[in-house]
């Protein structure tokens, strides 16, 4: 089982390294992919994973399914929802962000059990590429725009503790009954 580090490990706060072109859909990659989804999966209350938080300092992040499906997007209570394919982005830059920003909370699989509040832009423009090696652009707004945020944030050395207000220890169902 692929392990999730925690704070303190000195890669979570690496800068991490681009992925080459040429290497995008070699075996060591789809490896790495394959490994950080079976992470992300064997995490009820996880959103998003970052390839530092399986020790591996390159610029990759997988956004679990569940995120796109739109009654999660909505807050609904039915966890057991269809599930849509993760989505890869691997040397991700984002490329626009909105002025408006919101304050919500957030918490991280490498930095358990806390959460905090961290004011992002509500919509992110991001550049990247998929797991064939395909550059795509996506405008997200709200849970979407502020994962890219977190999780290049990870990309960079960054936690949201260094940007977080009001950092206290919660269960994910918790955090969540408390208005997320």
């Amino acid at each position: 089982m692929v392990k999730i580090i925690q704070s303190g490990h000195p890669t979570l706060r690496a800068h991490a390294s681009t992925v080459l072109i040429k290497d995008i859909g070699s075996p060591k990659i789809k490896k790495i992919l394959s490994d950080m989804k079976k992470a992300l999966a064997g995490e009820d209350d996880g959103v998003a994973i970052a390839a530092p938080q399986i020790n591996i300092s390159l610029r990759i992040f997988v956004v679990s399914g569940k995120v796109f499906n739109e009654s999660f997007i909505r807050g609904g209570d039915n966890l057991e929802m269809t599930k849509s394919e993760d989505k890869v982005y691997i040397n991700p830059k984002i490329t626009k962000m909105s002025k408006d920003r919101k304050l919500l909370s957030e918490g991280c699989l490498s930095v358990r059990p806390m959460y905090g509040k961290v004011r992002r832009a509500t919509r992110a423009s991001i550049e990247a590429y998929d797991e064939n090696g395909k550059k795509f652009t996506m405008d997200a707004s709200g849970l979407l725009a502020h994962i890219f945020q977190h999780e290049t944030d990870h990309l960079d050395g960054i936690l949201f503790i260094d940007k977080a207000k009001d950092l206290h220890e919660a269960t994910p169902e918790e955090e969540y009954k408390n208005g997320k």
